[in-house]
């Protein structure tokens, strides 16, 4: 009997190593070794891990991988972000009943691609081949990312007072969050990934891929000045922004401050979904939001809005 007859193809595993290896030469060993950068007093890591979730569905019935690797990337980086940290280097899991080469190349592809965009070494992972434990086509995706700040430039929220600006600035749509529920009125509607929707100028499949925006480039050059940051995944603004804000103050949000993109609205009408509800499970056009003093900072932004403001009362509200 053959390893490969329990359904484990060690050489197609080493084939695809070896195509990872090209991507990063920081690959293959047991461990990933990075030397810190130079030019910091007190330095201090910060690491994050997460995943894609049931976009994954989405990405593998279109039969399109490298979308969720730079979704994975992108996400990573938006929350090491939040503390004001510059991302160093990523890991990332891949687990499959049967590894599917082309399939996983375009993954790895997504992930080497979106690091390389934002000067993030690829320091290694593990792919994992698991019959009998993921269902045969699909395949599991997780990164962990480490980034870097000096620890007296660490946002942390302490200084936020009632007053202060919220300012939003626009997702690319609904990033990796929401999608189970996406899935459902899709099922329930009897809707078509390859469906072309008029209002939102493409393929229903096509705007549920697009990519998860990432922030570093944007917002490092006001990091000085952002008193908070909120990542807008799971939960949207209600679960995500009183993460970023210290005990004793709350926020009210204006839903009426910035134009909800049309893939939302098509949500909510085709499911029959209230408004607070979609408040409640997608980021609504807000990708990521600063608490800022003053939001004349961000002038020169051309895609953000003034939101909201801190308020004293400890509540959040979106009213």
């Amino acid at each position: 009997m053959k390893y490969k007859e329990a359904g484990v193809d060690i050489e197609a595993g080493e084939n695809f190593k070896e195509y990872i290896k090209k991507l990063s030469k920081e690959i293959g060993g047991f461990g990933g070794m990075f030397e810190l950068p130079s030019g910091y007093k007190n330095p201090c890591l910060i690491s994050s891990a997460d995943g894609v979730g049931t976009k994954l569905k989405i990405a593998i019935e279109l039969g399109i991988h490298d979308t969720v690797g730079e979704d994975l990337v992108n996400h990573s980086i938006n929350d090491i972000l939040t503390t004001g940290a510059m991302p160093l280097y990523f890991m990332d899991y891949i687990g499959t009943a049967k590894l599917d080469i082309e399939q996983q190349k375009g993954v790895i592809t997504g992930i080497a691609r979106a690091c390389s965009k934002n000067k993030i070494t690829l320091l290694g992972g593990e792919t994992a081949e698991m019959p009998g434990f993921y269902a045969l086509g699909e395949y599991d995706l997780v990164g962990f990312i480490t980034g870097i700040v000096e620890k007296s430039d660490i946002i942390d929220g302490k200084n936020i007072i009632p007053g202060d600006k919220l300012v939003g600035f626009p997702s690319s749509g609904l990033h990796t969050n929401g999608y189970s529920f996406v899935r459902k009125i899709i099922k329930d509607k009897k809707l078509k990934l390859d469906m072309y929707i008029e209002e939102l100028g493409c393929k229903l499949g096509e705007a549920l891929l697009k990519v998860h925006k990432a922030y570093k480039d944007l917002l490092t050059p006001f990091l000085k000045d952002i008193k908070g940051l909120a990542h807008i995944t799971g939960g949207g603004i209600y679960g995500n922004l009183p993460r970023a804000l210290p005990k004793g103050v709350g926020a009210i949000v204006y839903k009426n401050s910035w134009e909800v993109p049309p893939l939302f609205k098509f949500l909510q009408r085709e499911g029959d979904v209230d408004t607070e509800e979609m408040f409640k499970v997608f980021n609504m056009g807000i990708g990521i939001i600063a608490v800022v003093k003053d939001p004349a900072i961000f002038e020169g932004i051309e895609n953000k809005w003034v939101i909201g403001e801190i308020t004293k009362d400890k509540k959040m509200k979106i009213v």
